[in-house]
């Protein structure tokens, strides 16, 4: 079974063309070095993995290497040889321009540090994860949801041999990944503080309690979190703040990115286990977001949580609009007093229910009731136009 994956694809070509340095970066595994090669292969390409003595042995002369290359040079695994990043400013300078670079980088947060301040006005990033809904296509939504977006994963045969992929993947970002970024903090604290993350999960985060119950220190807690949020597996989204005369959560909710290492984490194994698991509905919360963000920058994602009780699982701003997403396992929606009032506070162009079944329907004149297939194929109409675009 092959799975292409166009729209990120085309994503890191047009960033190509704007600018001289592009960073593809994502979680170890998610598939940037096979994407990377599929673009390799349409052109004239150098490609170097610096998981390779021998690759990272030719790059110690890192300016008489590159310097005389020319075309599209791939770096994967950059974060292995940071002294590169000083060579790419100088190389992509250079005029006539000469040649251009795709570095990828995994789970580093000195990664975007590093670029950020190196290659500020020459680099552009193009975030990447599992699979998504538009790639593995509508009919097999509940096995993405399942499984998770990891192509291992979600490709194995069946169920245990997803389970274990999952397993094997944990033990080894924690015991090699992790050290190899210079990060020192024992893999058994950090799976620990992982796992109850995982029953958090979607929750105001709230540190002071982790830490109590991991007998650690508050700011320990927000260390592991900082790493673990930079390693691209766990996700923070920020609330809304407005000056509403409300009293708003100021904190913010925390995500296990991938849905197949948040069920390994909460011991669900397969289908029968997730819908009897009470996790479902935050599972559930947290696969909308992911596709949210697949078209959304993270920047532009807000949660709006008053104390009185009025929330809305994300607020997207859409220009000067603001649209408003619910999430709903249920398999017939109802319109809630709270997306009242959200809609009132927050005067929302409009209020989206993404919910699992297969049919759009109105719920109240500005709150619509979407299969998550919609949300797949058609938010940018729907940030554009509202329901009418669908």
């Amino acid at each position: 079974m092959s799975i292409t994956r166009p729209a990120l694809h085309r994503q890191v070509e047009s960033a190509l063309k704007r600018s001289p340095v592009v960073a593809l970066l994502g979680p170890r595994q998610c598939g940037k070095t096979t994407l990377a090669r599929e673009i390799a292969r349409t052109r004239a390409a150098t490609f170097f993995d610096l998981e390779r003595p021998a690759d990272r042995a030719r790059l110690l002369e890192g300016e008489l290497t590159l310097g005389s290359l020319t075309g599209l040079i791939v770096i994967d695994e950059i974060q292995r040889q940071p002294d590169l990043f000083n060579l790419l400013r100088v190389l992509a300078d250079r005029r006539p321009r000469r040649a251009r670079f795709l570095i990828l980088g995994s789970a580093s947060p000195d990664l975007v540090k590093g670029v950020s301040e190196t290659l500020a006005g020459r680099v552009a990033f193009v975030d990447m994860g599992g699979f998504s809904l538009d790639e593995v296509g509508a009919p097999h939504l509940e096995r993405l949801w399942v499984r998770g977006g990891f192509p291992r994963s979600y490709l194995a045969r069946n169920s245990p041999e997803s389970v274990s992929w999952r397993e094997d993947f944990v033990r080894t970002f924690l015991e090699r990944d992790l050290p190899q970024l210079g990060i020192q903090v024992p893999a058994e604290h950090l799976r620990r503080f992982w796992s109850m993350t995982a029953h958090y999960h979607a929750q105001i985060w709230n540190g002071s309690e982790i830490a109590g119950s991991l007998g650690v220190g508050h700011t320990t807690v927000a260390r592991y979190l900082d790493i673990l949020c930079g390693a691209f597996v766990l996700r923070r989204i920020q609330p809304w703040h407005a000056n509403l005369g409300k009293r708003l959560v100021k904190s913010p909710k925390v995500y296990v990115r991938d849905s197949g290492l948040l069920h390994y984490f909460l011991g669900i194994r397969d289908r029968h286990d997730l819908l009897g698991h009470p996790k479902l509905g935050a599972s559930w919360e947290g696969l909308v977001l992911e596709e949210l963000l697949r078209v959304v920058s993270e920047r532009d994602i807000h949660f709006y949580a008053t104390y009185s009780g009025a929330e809305c699982d994300f607020v997207v701003r859409s220009g000067v609009d603001l649209i408003g997403f619910e999430s709903k396992r249920s398999e017939a929606p109802t319109l809630t007093r709270s997306m009242r009032v959200v809609q009132d506070d927050l005067r929302l162009k409009h209020l989206f229910v993404v919910y699992p079944g297969p049919a759009t329907f109105p719920l109240h004149e500005k709150v619509t009731a979407i299969p998550m297939k919609a949300l797949s194929a058609g938010l940018g109409g729907l940030l554009r136009g509202g329901p009418a675009r669908l």
